[in-house]
């Protein structure tokens, strides 16, 4: 056996015991809950969020972590001294900082310089090392630089999302979903809520809708300042925009690859005051702060169940809590930070308040 033979079999066998942890991860991580969000039952409407806060690193993006580990493992793109970087707003890269320390490897978070403090903390608290970027703009372009520099893997979560997942089952979030409503008053929902972030969470729910023929349509919840809705309506999948998102995990400045655009039954943009209007309001109802992303949702479930009400139209919806609020602190939850981004919640709190008071919407 020659000296790189010797070297390939233990980096073969570094990568199975690799796989072996991750996988070992997901073993021991209990389902996340979906819980029942309060509506007058009379209404015969239920709404529920797919809490992803309770996974280990917090948020959803721990299964797209996950996911994304797996995928370079097995295509042999990470080994035992790979150097992992990632172009990420902030949860997917507290998320893989988490399973490259799990791996033993170093992780680069490449991210605006107006991430929150707190998630850049969290990076750290990972393991991993964040490298601000002034212009949101070019995060992308930065990792690849980064990655290349130290002969890296830039995990680039905006175009593997879609094909990391196995959008047929293996216990992926659409199939998650089904199987907890198995028994409630209404197992198949008319709506799933998601927002436009990498692309991957809507492509697996939506693959999986149509895999297992279900009548369930998928709405697409996007932000200002993002690309997703203006290239929706135009049909132009090349359009930029050139300020970055607010809300942070969702809306991108361009369509990312892994976005799928026929799988998405119906899109719409939502003002980032109405985002974060319904990120409180829905903290109040729950008892518990959510993240801006969960207002985006919010704000679009209920445009959808008032339409439904206006029908005389009875069903379920689901959407999803994407992380937890406690990382918002010093930006959506402060008043001081929404006045300096010139945000006015009121009105869009009164519209939310009025909702969960009657039902009705702006039309």
């Amino acid at each position: 056996m020659t000296h790189l033979d010797r070297c390939d079999e233990v980096s073969r066998r570094w990568v199975t015991e690799a796989i072996a942890a991750v996988e070992a991860d997901a073993n021991r991580s209990a389902d996340t809950h979906l819980l029942p969000f309060p509506l007058p039952r009379e209404w015969g409407i239920d709404l529920y969020l797919k809490d992803e806060s309770v996974h280990p690193t917090g948020s959803l993006k721990h299964r797209l972590a996950r996911s994304l580990f797996l995928y370079g493992l097995c295509n042999g793109w990470i080994g035992p001294r790979t150097t992992i970087v990632e172009a990420s707003s902030g949860s997917t890269a507290v998320s893989e900082a988490y399973f490259a320390r799990m791996l033993g490897l170093p992780f680069i978070a490449v991210m605006p310089a107006a991430t929150s403090p707190e998630k850049i903390a969290q990076i750290e608290f990972q393991g991993g090392r964040c490298h601000l970027v002034d212009d949101p703009a070019r995060v992308v372009v930065e990792a690849r630089g980064l990655a290349e520099e130290t002969g890296g893997h830039f995990m680039d979560q905006f175009t593997y999302a879609e094909r990391a997942t196995d959008w047929r089952g293996n216990n992926n979030i659409a199939e998650s979903i089904y199987a907890q409503l198995a028994l409630e008053r209404h197992p198949v929902p008319d709506w799933i809520v998601v927002g436009a972030g990498t692309g991957g969470t809507s492509a697996t729910i939506g693959r999986y809708i149509r895999y297992r023929r279900l009548h369930t349509k998928l709405c697409v919840v996007d932000t200002e300042y993002s690309a997703f809705y203006p290239a929706w309506l135009a049909a132009d999948w090349t359009l930029r925009i050139e300020k970055g998102s607010r809300i942070e995990g969702i809306g991108r400045p361009s369509v990312e690859p892994s976005f799928v655009p026929p799988v998405v039954d119906r899109m719409a943009q939502v003002p980032d005051a109405a985002s974060l209007a319904a990120m409180r309001t829905g903290s109040a109802v729950l008892g518990r702060r959510v993240g801006g992303s969960t207002g985006t949702n919010l704000w679009g479930a209920f445009g959808l169940i008032a339409g439904m009400l206006a029908e005389g139209r009875s069903g379920s919806l689901v959407t999803l809590i994407c992380d937890a609020g406690e990382r918002y602190a010093d930006t959506y939850y402060s008043d001081d930070w929404v006045a300096g981004q010139g945000l006015d919640l009121a009105p869009h709190l009164a519209t939310v308040e009025r909702f969960l008071a009657d039902g009705v919407w702006p039309a």
